[in-house]
């Protein structure tokens, strides 16, 4: 498994269930609100100072999820999608990516043909118990709970970049 996650050129992520934990918040005007982790945001520059190429494709639409992701500065933002796959080749195209190049982190039933479709997959241990069978990586830790970063610090080791970056 850490020969494939050596040679990630990109990571894709899910949201709800990966970067989130699922969960769906709304205040008393109907105000949708979501809780991220700071572990995950904290590995995001250090994924880009090694060129790893940051996106997200998710099936909701969600303010939140904008400002969050903007903040990160993901390369790539897809949201409202019904065909992941349609906009993985999108990506790819954009990115002169082949699917090999890219681990995808999904936790649902909709991430399942994108995880079969990349070279390194990976699920937050409480996903489905038919994704975890599925994926190469399971995470120590849930979605929302800093499953992005163990995905992320995983990566970075597979490629001996995580001891620069201790050091730093």
């Amino acid at each position: 498994m850490k020969s494939q996650a050596k040679h990630v050129k990109a990571i894709l992520t899910d949201v709800d269930g990966v970067l989130t934990d699922g969960g769906i918040y709304y205040d008393e005007n109907g105000n949708e609100f979501k809780k991220f982790n700071v572990k995950d945001g904290q590995i995001v520059k250090n994924l880009k100072d090694n060129g790893i190429i940051l996106g997200v494709i998710t099936g909701r639409i969600s303010k939140s999820v904008d400002r969050r992701i903007d903040e990160l500065g993901f390369d790539f933002y897809r949201s409202g999608v019904e065909n992941k796959i349609v906009e993985f080749a999108n990506f790819l195209k954009k990115f002169g990516l082949k699917p090999d190049d890219v681990a995808y982190i999904g936790d649902d039933i909709n991430d399942l043909k994108l995880l079969k479709s990349v070279g390194f997959s990976s699920a937050p241990t409480d996903s489905r118990y038919y994704i975890r069978n599925t994926v190469d990586y399971v995470t120590n830790s849930k979605g929302g709970d800093g499953a992005f970063r163990d995905v992320a610090d995983y990566i970075l080791e597979a490629k001996g970049k995580f001891r620069e970056i201790l050091n730093k």
